[in-house]
This record gives structure tokens, C-alpha cells and sequence, in this order.
């Protein structure tokens, strides 16, 4: 087994045991792109979102905050990663891959000013909204830039 491989199963192996009941439960099967840092990446988001999601019922408003802001952080540079790597290599969906994140950052920035701003909370509607995103986009937009991105050379 290759190392990047034995790494991508051991944290998943390790995010299922942490957290049984999380929110989002990252497979290779469901979502891998076979691109190991989108992999890799991936995985944290959904880490991620299961801490912020966990966190909800806490009532701590500034520890809340926080995770909001480091996922939002977060999610904006794995887009930044995936988006230089497509264009780097000339991936043919690029735009409409693009149009589809920075539609995604916009929800989430809007959510952003407004929860600092006191107009609304994050609740599980919102970690439920990002996972329905999460669950579509992987599988049915970002596997298509895998294959692409294997033939040029980059695993």
C-alpha cells in the first residue's frame, strides 16, 4: 500500500473512531478523487464540519465563531488548491468547477458577517446545508477531475 494511501486510511479509520455519530463519515468509496491532497483535504473539512456541527449544542457563541471562521478559512484554501491544480493542467471544466465554489464561499461568507454581526446563529440546519453540499459536489463534480488530473501526472 502506497504511504499516501496507508496515511488517507488510518485518519479515516481514526475519524470513525473518534466520532461514531458524526455528521459526515469520509470514504474513499463515496469520495475519493484519487488526488491525495484534495483527499486529504477533504477529510479535514469533514472533520471539520463534525466539530463545528458537535459543537452547536455548547451555547458558546465565540468557541462557535471560531470553528465557523477556521472552516470558512479552510474550505476557501482547499478550493484554492483544487482551482490552481485544474488550472494548471488545463482541466476542461474548470469554469463551471470554479462557478460552483465561489457560489459555495459567497452562502458561507454571507452566513459569516451575519453570525458575527449577531443577526444569526449556526445552527444544524446550516452544518446540515454544508454537508448536503459537501455530499453532492464530491462525488458528482470533484471525482471528475481525478481521472483528469492522473493522466497528467499528479496522484
Amino acid at each position: 500500500m502506497a504511504y499516501s494511501a496507508y496515511i488517507t486510511e488510518q485518519i479515516n479509520i481514526q475519524i470513525q473512531e473518534t466520532n461514531p455519530m458524526a455528521l459526515l463519515e469520509w470514504t474513499k468509496e463515496a469520495f475519493g478523487t484519487n488526488v491525495s491532497k484534495a483527499d486529504e483535504q477533504h477529510q479535514q473539512i469533514f472533520a471539520m464540519v463534525n466539530g463545528l456541527h458537535e459543537s452547536l449544542g455548547s451555547g458558546d457563541r465565540q468557541a462557535i465563531g471560531r470553528q465557523l471562521d477556521a472552516l470558512i478559512d479552510y474550505v476557501a484554501m482547499h478550493f484554492k488548491t483544487e482551482e490552481d491544480l485544474m488550472q494548471a493542467h488545463g482541466y476542461p471544466e474548470f469554469e463551471a468547477h470554479k462557478a460552483e465554489h465561489d457560489n459555495l464561499v459567497q452562502t458561507c461568507l454571507d452566513v459569516q458577517k451575519k453570525f458575527h454581526a449577531g443577526a444569526i446563529d449556526i445552527t444544524p440546519e446550516t452544518t446540515t446545508f454544508v454537508k448536503d453540499w459537501l455530499v453532492k459536489h464530491i462525488p458528482n463534480v470533484d471525482k471528475h477531475y481525478g481521472p483528469f488530473l492522473n493522466s497528467k501526472g499528479i496522484a
